[in-house]
């Protein structure tokens, strides 16, 4: 009698098991570069947004800081500060930036759009160019 030759199916289902555990513990291995790039992409642009700022009051005769982000990238007078809106609401490498902008301060919030996937840090940077980050 010829036996025939094969794979069980418990063998099948024990190695498709294997690649799934294998699966499970390389995936967030890989995602975590992702994250910190993520994350020094997002401080880089708040200390651009800040310097921005900083530069603006300077050259400005009264001293104030922008009230708008157009001042700093399409103003009426004088040089751009920025060639990018970074906080137009845009979603640039896994983090929102939301500014608050008055005469007298400014502050950017930048926040993960999706908490612990794309960012596991709220970064916030004010007048004086002061960085503070809280877990999300």
């Amino acid at each position: 009698m010829m036996r025939k030759k094969g794979f069980t199916l418990v063998e099948i289902m024990i190695v498709v098991a294997i690649i799934a555990l294998l699966a499970a513990l390389a995936i967030p291995a890989l995602l975590r570069p992702r994250v910190s790039a993520n994350e020094a992409a997002a401080q880089a642009t708040l200390k651009t947004l800040s310097t921005a700022c900083e530069t603006f009051a300077s050259a400005n005769t009264n001293g104030a800081y922008p009230t708008a982000m157009t001042d700093l990238t399409a103003p009426a007078t004088g040089p751009v500060y920025l060639n990018l809106n970074y906080a137009d609401g845009t979603v640039r490498q896994g983090y929102s930036i939301a500014p608050t902008l008055t005469a007298t301060t400014y502050q950017f919030v930048a926040t993960p759009a999706t908490c612990g996937t794309t960012g596991t840090r709220t970064f916030t940077i004010m007048q004086g160019g002061a960085l503070t980050e809280v877990n999300c």
